[in-house]
């Protein structure tokens, strides 16, 4: 094949949340990259459905819908099982484990052997079901790997607050293993940062040779400075899966609690506050709820705003594998205070230049430095410019894209050179 031919990729994600979370962010904004680059791309993805470029077209494969918004952990109705994957959903729900990635990928595979003369390569982003090997042997595959999710199992796990609470986590993060298992036999796993390849291997058991250093990118004309829009006095920004505990939202707000004794702060959340759920609960215990705003189902262009009316962005996971929020906090050149979790140190660049640090699930820590950012005017002057800057040098989705495709040649290669020593061999 020659090196500048445009690819026919297929593109598997098996949730692409459009507004929160990073598949279904990754998803938008490679793909269009990838278009931009003269490839054409096609998405496989279940619900929820991403929000795509207009020249990209989408196949859905949907699935039993169990984890939807509006009644998550449903139990579906026995006319809703319709083929052998739904099946095999229900059967891996019903044990207590996250069905959709396995589910997915049968799907994903059974649609894909039927047209294996449409495409010159297969992305899988995280999903890694057992399906992914099938699909392997139908087409060249690469998978993007995000962060070990072996990290979430392990904060939740030390979160619970007893037994019975450790058994169901177990169960619910039961595919982590076959996600392990898929990831070591994979030709080429795409990782967006130092840290994770590190992690994945140690965790995972992924061999470091499978692995490449793909950073995920900004849009630096879209997440922006908006010098027209008012900044307010005291107010924070943070996007946060509100009762993730790798997300690190419940430090934050007792750093906020204990911040609002000396100052008026008020804070945005980009995400959504499950009701009755442990952060609604800490809200109200902290008496917060007068000074929160959870913002969920925006465009971009709403969330730019949203960094610009705001004095300091905040980022306080116990995690990151990378962190989108922080690259578009700082290219909206919002002052940024993240914790050391996982990439984040990594990924922000110098404490006191481009970010403020603090030490992750560190309440005093966080306290400190979200003090600092607010009582310096003249630091985040500097500090806002300087995180733009490094972002618009490091992280865009062009240059994302141009490294991912890369590698796609590179595992094409890899493939074409196995069928031909296979021919040639007595």
């Amino acid at each position: 094949m020659s090196d500048d031919r445009p690819l026919r990729l297929a593109y598997l994600s098996y949730r692409s949340k459009p507004t929160v979370g990073g598949q279904g962010i990754y998803t938008r904004h490679l793909t269009k990259a990838l278009v931009d680059l003269g490839h054409s791309v096609e998405v496989f993805s279940g619900q929820p459905y991403p929000v795509l470029d207009s020249r990209i077209s989408l196949t859905k494969l949907p699935s039993l819908d169990i984890f939807n918004d509006q009644y998550p952990g449903r139990f579906p109705a026995y006319w809703e099982i319709k083929s052998k994957a739904d099946i095999l959903e229900l059967a891996t729900f019903s044990t207590g484990t996250f069905p959709e990635p396995l589910a997915f990928s049968y799907r994903a595979y059974q649609e894909l052997k039927k047209r294996t003369a449409d495409f010159d390569l297969v992305h899988d982003n995280q999903c890694l079901g057992y399906g992914i090997l099938g699909v392997d042997k139908l087409l060249p595959t690469l998978v993007t790997l995000h962060h070990p999710i072996t990290v979430d199992r392990r904060l939740e796990m030390a979160a619970a607050p007893n037994w019975r609470k450790r058994i169901s986590i177990g169960q619910w993060y039961g595919f982590v293993k076959m996600q392990g298992r898929v990831a070591q036999r994979m030709p080429r796993i795409l990782v967006v940062s130092d840290n994770s390849i590190q992690d994945i291997h140690n965790d995972m058991g992924v061999d470091l040779e499978r692995m490449r250093l793909v950073h995920v990118g900004v849009d630096p004309d879209l997440f922006k400075p908006m010098p027209e829009i008012q900044r307010i006095p005291g107010r924070l920004i943070t996007t946060a899966s509100a009762d993730v505990e790798l997300k690190g939202l419940k430090f934050l707000l007792e750093a906020m609690a204990k911040l609002r004794t000396e100052r008026d702060v008020s804070l945005t959340v980009i995400g959504r506050a499950k009701p009755g759920g442990p952060a609604a609960k800490l809200i109200e215990k902290l008496g917060l709820a007068s000074y929160i705003t959870f913002v969920t189902g925006v465009p971009d262009e709403r969330i730019v705003e949203l960094y610009a009316e705001s004095e300091v962005a905040v980022v306080p996971s116990l995690y990151e594998g990378f962190s989108l929020p922080a690259v578009e906090a700082m290219a909206s050149a919002t002052p940024l205070v993240a914790s050391d979790g996982g990439a984040l140190p990594e990924v922000t660049g110098v404490d006191g230049e481009t970010v403020l640090r603090s030490k992750a699930g560190d309440v005093d820590s966080l306290r400190t430095a979200l003090d600092q950012a607010l009582s310096d005017p003249a630091l985040r002057a500097r500090m806002g410019p300087a995180g733009r800057e490094r972002v618009s040098a490091l992280y865009t989705w062009r240059q994302t894209a141009i490294n991912t495709v890369e590698q796609y040649r590179e595992v094409i290669a890899l493939r074409e050179a196995k069928l031909a020593a296979e021919t040639a061999a007595p």
